[in-house]
């Protein structure tokens, strides 16, 4: 066991380092990378693709690049924003890394980009444990999902800049206890910023793409290296 967190680390320590550089990179470029993160059905592509649509409309240089395990159907719906779009299959890796990102923008990452989304695959687990050179983390979660997830997934919750909830027109349907999820976010993550949306009435749309669109990046908590490791040992043995 020793001997694999040890690797474990070292993967961490020296992705750390590459997502440092590509974060400078960006920087010098007036690029500001968003990481988005949520389990699958959150309502993450539906959302992205109306964030997309509003950078366009504004006149803002925006692109995006969405990841899955397979099939290139996110990429086709977030094009639709008439944004530059670029689909990453990882072949069953549960994640992105900043080596593997860089690699998709180089050539790629049109020049005079403002924003660059970045939707990562649909796992609460891997992707909390590897920065990608973001200034913005945003984790979200639908009311479906139940008031608990927080505090199943703080790795995740608490690396977060913002915390996002989306689907809020089914909360009633799907019994979500608001006050209780409010609770277990703040445990996770004091003080987070926490939004609630609804992609299909567009309720907090327009708040959520003034705080991207305005840089409003806060300083993320320092990564729990100890908590991260634990679970993507635990998710590897899934994998």
């Amino acid at each position: 066991m020793c001997r694999v967190h040890e690797v474990q680390h070292a993967v961490l320590a020296k992705n750390d380092a590459l997502a440092a550089a590509l974060r400078a990179d960006l920087r010098e470029r007036d690029v500001v990378l968003v990481n988005l993160l949520s389990s699958p059905g959150s309502g993450k592509t539906a959302l992205l693709e109306r964030l997309l649509t509003r950078a366009v409309e504004d006149g803002v240089p925006v692109a995006a690049i969405t990841a899955d395990l397979a099939t290139e159907n996110d990429a086709r719906r977030l094009a639709r924003s008439g944004a530059p779009v670029k689909q990453v299959l990882t072949g069953g890796l549960c994640h992105l890394e900043a080596a593997q990102l860089r690699g998709h923008l180089d050539g790629w990452l049109p020049d005079g980009t403002r924003l660059l989304f970045v939707e990562n695959i649909g796992n609460l687990v891997c992707p909390s444990s590897y920065d990608l050179g973001e200034e913005l983390r945003i984790v979200l979660m639908s009311v479906t999902e139940g008031e608990d997830k927080p505090v199943k997934y703080p790795n995740a919750f608490g690396s977060a800049n913002l915390v996002v909830l989306t689907k809020t027109d089914l909360a009633q349907a799907a019994g979500f206890d608001e006050p209780a999820f409010h609770g277990h976010v703040d445990r996770v993550n004091p003080g987070v910023p926490l939004l609630e949306t609804s992609a299909r009435t567009e309720q907090g749309i327009g708040r959520l793409w003034e705080t991207v669109n305005g840089g409003a990046a806060v300083h993320r908590p320092v990564l729990d290296r100890a908590a991260a490791d634990g679970q993507h040992h635990h998710a590897a043995a899934h994998h």
